[in-house]
C-alpha cells in the first residue's frame, strides 16, 4: 500500500518521501510468498466489489505504463456445498455487480479438474475474470516507478515515532528527522507501534504458506490450471495457485497452498522461527483428502503476518484530531493485496484532497464509535 501511495502521490506532482524499515520487498510482513489471488465475486462483502473494479483498472493501467505484467488471469474456482458462506457470498456479489461466473455439478467438476477429489455434495463456481498477482514484483515496480518520477524512498530506515505540531508532521527515524505537510501511515503489522490508539483494534497473527512438488507439473501450469478455494465443512477455507515458475515471480517452483484461518497470535518481530509441524500436517491431510494425485512432498514453507481488524474489514481514513494531515491504512486482515492499486490511489486522494470519490465509508474508523 505504501509503495503504491508513493507512486500515485508523486504522479500528481507532490514531493514524496517513503520510509521503509526493511528492504523492498522483504519477507517480514504480509506480502511475502510469490503470489496473491485477485477476484471480483467477493464473498467477504459485496461493498468491496467497486474497489476491486478500480483495482483491476489500475493494474491494467500500471502494466501498460511500465510495459510489465503483474496480473495473471488464470481464473478462480470455488469448491464447496451450496449453502457454504463462501459459495453464497460469491453468488451474491456476482449477482449484485454482474460478475460473470459459471456453475459446475460434480460430474463436470471431475472432468474439468480431475486433480481434485471432491465430495458428491460439492458444487463448483468458476470466476473466469480472476487470477493472481505477484506481490514482490508489484512492490518493486511501484517503488521503482515512484523513484523514476522523483520520489525518494529510504530503505532500512526505521521510524521511531512521529508528532503533529503547528500544522506540520515530524517523523523521527533511526537515521534522522523529517518534516512534511502530510503523513500517510501504512505500516502493516507494525501499525500499533505508530498508532497506539488503534492497538486494541488490531490483532496480528502468523500464517503459513507452503509449496508442494506435484507429480505432474505440466497440467498445473497457469495456462491450464486456475487458482482455487476448497471449503472444508469442518476446517474451513483452503486455497492455492498454479505452479508458478520463477521467471514469472521469484520463489519456490511448486504448487502453493495455504489454510485461511485465525492464525497464531504474534508480534511482528516474531515472524522468524520454525513452522509448527501441526500446521504442515494439516496441509498434508488436506492434500491426502482433496488432491491425492498431487502428492504431499512439501518442499518449502513461508510465514506471513495478518493484521486483523475486529470485523476483518480494512481501516482506511483520516486520523481524527490531526486536521486532515494524517492518513492511515491498516487492518487488511489477510485479504488486502489485490486492492493495492486502488488503495494507493485512495491514500493519495485523502492525503491531497481530504476525500476520495471511491466508496470507502464502510472502511472508516467511525464504524467503531460507541
Amino acid at each position: 500500500m505504501g509503495a503504491a501511495a508513493c507512486y500515485y502521490l508523486v504522479r500528481r506532482g507532490n514531493r514524496v518521501l517513503g520510509i521503509e524499515q526493511f528492504d523492498l520487498p522483504h519477507d517480514r510482513g504480509s506480502h511475502a510468498g510469490q503470489s496473491r489471488i485477485i477476484r471480483k465475486a467477493y464473498f467477504e462483502h459485496p461493498d468491496y466489489v467497486p474497489l476491486l473494479q478500480r483495482s483491476y483498472d489500475n493494474w491494467r493501467a500500471f502494466e501498460n505504463e511500465v510495459s510489465n505484467r503483474y496480473y495473471f488471469d488464470t481464473g478462480v474456482v470455488y469448491f464447496g456445498t451450496n449453502d457454504n458462506p463462501t459459495m453464497v457470498g460469491v453468488r451474491k456479489s456476482a449477482e449484485l455487480y454482474h460478475v460473470p461466473i459459471h456453475n459446475y455439478d460434480i460430474k463436470e467438476q471431475r472432468k474439468r479438474w480431475p486433480m481434485f477429489r471432491l465430495p458428491d455434495n460439492f458444487e463448483a463456481i468458476l470466476e473466469p475474470d480472476a487470477g493472481f498477482v505477484t506481490p514482490e514484483r508489484t512492490i518493486s515496480g511501484f517503488a521503482a516507478e515512484a523513484e523514476k518520477l522523483g520520489a525518494t524512498i529510504l530503505r532500512r530506515t526505521a521510524v521511531r515515532s512521529w508528532k503533529y505540531e503547528r500544522g506540520r508532521v515530524r517523523v523521527i527515524t533511526d537515521k534522522g528527522e523529517f518534516t512534511a505537510e502530510k503523513l500517510v501511515i501504512s505500516a502493516g503489522a507494525w501499525t500499533a507501534n505508530l498508532l497506539p490508539q488503534l492497538q486494541r483494534r488490531l490483532r496480528v497473527t502468523r500464517q503459513m504458506l507452503a509449496w508442494v512438488m506435484p507429480r505432474n507439473t505440466a497440467q498445473l501450469s497457469p495456462e491450464k490450471f486456475p487458482c482455487w478455494f476448497v471449503e472444508d465443512p469442518d476446517l474451513g477455507s483452503f486455497y492455492g495457485f498454479p505452479v508458478v515458475h520463477d521467471s514469472i515471480s521469484p520463489g519456490p517452483v511448486g504448487l502453493k497452498l495455504a489454510h485461511h484461518y485465525d492464525g497464531e497470535p504474534s508480534r511482528p518481530d516474531e515472524v522468524d522461527g520454525p513452522v509448527p509441524e501441526a500446521e504442515i500436517e494439516k496441509l498434508r491431510n488436506f492434500l491426502r483428502t482433496y488432491m491425492p494425485d498431487v502428492g504431499e512432498d512439501i518442499i518449502a514453507t513461508r510465514k506471513c503476518l495478518y493484521t486483523n481488524s475486529p470485523d476483518e474489514d480494512f481501516i482506511i481514513d483520516l486520523l481524527p484530531g490531526h486536521d486532515g494531515r494524517v492518513t492511515i491504512a491498516c487492518g487488511f486482515s489477510g485479504h488486502g493485496f489485490k486492492f493495492v492499486p486502488a488503495v494507493g490511489e485512495i491514500l493519495a486522494d485523502l492525503a491531497t484532497n481530504g476525500k476520495t470519490d471511491l466508496p470507502i465509508d464502510f472502511l472508516s474508523l467511525k464504524r467503531f464509535d460507541g
